[in-house]
């Protein structure tokens, strides 16, 4: 599967209906609805904000909603465009301001497919790594010599806490987990081991 780097969005103009297309990166369906909510706030004098949604490592999880529109001509074609490029933990929006022309159904289908296609056209897009939390908690004494390898095994920091020891929060691609469990269990004696989080990232 594939994510996006970073958001994008495209405007299309059939017969006086303006449709602006984006596409913005989530982390959850939760998070896919909150921002839908938020454009109509911005977009409130429009006609229609359509969405549709794709979340989850292998793509599973999913939605969309035509917001007025006939059913089936618009959430529906815009989420086949979000599975038809491999995208996941997005939500591509479609609002219409509506010109004064209807389009008819078919009419309705081909401008918000074209709408959808335009704001992925030229998507920056990377591969989904699965990534794990992890906590570890270290003394002063062993904290430099694990934290240079951290690197190595390309786990990012995401908070520090310095009590009687270092308890190092982070984020770790899932394939390199076990590996950096080894490597700080012997670079400490087996004094210390990450905890995986309850769940993942």
């Amino acid at each position: 599967m594939l994510i996006l780097r970073h958001g994008t969005r495209a405007e299309l103009v059939v017969r006086k209906s303006r449709f602006l297309a984006e596409a913005t990166p989530v982390d959850s369906p939760e998070a896919a609805r909150e921002l839908w909510r938020e454009r109509k706030r911005i977009y409130a004098g429009c006609n229609h904000v359509v969405f549709a949604f794709v979340c989850g490592p292998q793509g599973g999880v999913m939605g969309c909603s035509d917001d007025g529109e006939p059913s089936g001509t618009s959430g529906r074609p815009t989420l086949e465009v979000l599975k038809g490029r491999g995208i996941t933990n997005v939500i591509l929006t479609v609002t219409r301001w509506f010109g004064g022309i209807k389009l008819g159904t078919g009419g309705l289908v081909r401008a918000y497919t074209e709408s959808a296609q335009l704001a992925l056209a030229d998507a920056p897009t990377a591969e989904l790594v699965p990534l794990t939390r992890f906590t570890l908690a270290l003394s002063y004494f062993h904290y430099e010599t694990v934290r240079r390898r951290f690197p190595e095994f390309a786990a990012e920091i995401s908070g520090e806490e310095f009590a009687a020891g270092v308890t190092i929060s982070g984020v770790i691609p899932s394939a390199n987990y076990d590996a950096f469990a080894e490597a700080v269990r012997d670079l400490t004696g087996g004094a210390a081991m990450p905890r995986k989080d309850s769940s993942d990232a």
